[in-house]
C-alpha cells in the first residue's frame, strides 16, 4: 500500500483527508507539533511524526519512501507576536514542504489553497496563498492546487457558529448588506478530491476550484442553516461596514475581537465559481447545500 505524508492533519480538512486516505486504503503518516497529538485521537493506524512544517530540518527522512505530499497547513487568522503570519504559514511553509518532497525524492504533491485568491488581491490572505500557489508552480513536482470555497461540515467554524447564533440569537447581525455570495462546499467532497488526485493523472499541473453547486447570498446561507436546524424564519440585524470597519482598525489586533481587517475585506467579496471541472475529473456528486446541511445537522 502507499504511504501519503499530510501535513495540517490535526485541523477541520486535515481530519477529513486523513479518513478519506484510509477509506480509500493508503498508509498516512502526518505531521505533528508537539502539543497537538490528542487532535488525531480515534486515528490509531496512522504514523505520526513530530515536527513543524517551519523547521523542516530533518523532515526529509521521515517523508522518504512516501508516494505523495499533501500539504493542508494554512491559517486564516494572524497572530503575529508568537511568529504565525500570513507570509511564514502560507508561502515559507509552502517552500519548506516543497524542498523537503524534492529532498526525499517525492514527486507527487497536492496542495490546499483558496478560492479568490489572485497576484493583487487586497486581503494579505489572497495574496500570500497566491505567492504560495506561484512556489509550487515553479516547482519540478507534479502537482495539483485546489482552491476551494467556504468549507462546511461537523467541526467547522463559520456555519457551525452561524447554527450557534441562529440557534441562540433573538437577531442575527450581518455585516453590511449580506448580499455577498458564497459558494459552499461539503468537506467530505473536498478531501475526496484530495484524495482521488493522487490516482488522475489528468490532475497533474492542474487548479481546482471546489465549490458547491450553487451560490448563495449570504443572507440566504443564514435562512438555509435556520431551516437546517428547525428556525426557519431567522431575524437578521443589519450592521453598517463603516461602523465595523472602525472597530476593526482599532481592535482586530487583539486575538479576542471576533473579526479582523483582512476577514472583513473577505467578506465583502464575492466568492464563487463554476466548480464542474472539479467535479467531473474526480467522479464527485455534486450535493446542494440544503441535503448537505441536513447531514451535518441529522438530529434537528
Amino acid at each position: 500500500m502507499q504511504r501519503i505524508f499530510v501535513t495540517g492533519a490535526t485541523g477541520f480538512v486535515g481530519h477529513a483527508v486523513v479518513r478519506a486516505l484510509l477509506q480509500h486504503g493508503f498508509l498516512v503518516r502526518c505531521l505533528v507539533r508537539r502539543g497537538s497529538e490528542a487532535e488525531l485521537r480515534g486515528f490509531e493506524s496512522i504514523d505520526r511524526v513530530p515536527g513543524d512544517v517551519l523547521k523542516p530540518e530533518g523532515l526529509a527522512e521521515a517523508v522518504e519512501g512516501c508516494a505523495a505530499v499533501i500539504h493542508l497547513v494554512g491559517i486564516i487568522r494572524e497572530h503575529r507576536t508568537r511568529g504565525i503570519t500570513f507570509e511564514r504559514l502560507h508561502t515559507l511553509a509552502t517552500a519548506n514542504m516543497l524542498g523537503v518532497a524534492h529532498e526525499a525524492g517525492v514527486k507527487r504533491y497536492v496542495h490546499m489553497s483558496a478560492l479568490g485568491i489572485r497576484a493583487d488581491a487586497r486581503a494579505r490572505y489572497h495574496r500570500t496563498k497566491w505567492e504560495a500557489e506561484e512556489v509550487v508552480r515553479a516547482s519540478a513536482l507534479e502537482w495539483t492546487i485546489f482552491r476551494p470555497s467556504l468549507i462546511y461540515g461537523a467541526g467547522d467554524e463559520l456555519v457551525s457558529m452561524l447554527s450557534r447564533l441562529v440557534r441562540r440569537a433573538p437577531v442575527v447581525p450581518v455585516l453590511g448588506s449580506g448580499e455577498t455570495r458564497l459558494q459552499p462546499v461539503a468537506v467530505e467532497h473536498v478531501a475526496e478530491g484530495f484524495v482521488r488526485a493522487l490516482r488522475t493523472p489528468v490532475a497533474v499541473g492542474q487548479t481546482y476550484e471546489a465549490a458547491g453547486p450553487a451560490a448563495y447570498r449570504f443572507v440566504e446561507l443564514l435562512d438555509l442553516i435556520g431551516a437546517a436546524i428547525g428556525r426557519p424564519r431567522v431575524r437578521k440585524v443589519h450592521v453598517p461596514l463603516g461602523l465595523v470597519g472602525a472597530a476593526t482598525r482599532a481592535l482586530g489586533w487583539l486575538p479576542f475581537f471576533p473579526v479582523t481587517t483582512d476577514q472583513l475585506i473577505m467578506l465583502g467579496e464575492d466568492n464563487i465559481t463554476d466548480p464542474m471541472r472539479f467535479y467531473t475529473d474526480f467522479g464527485i456528486a455534486p450535493e446542494s447545500l440544503a441535503a448537505g446541511l441536513k447531514r451535518m445537522f441529522p438530529s434537528q
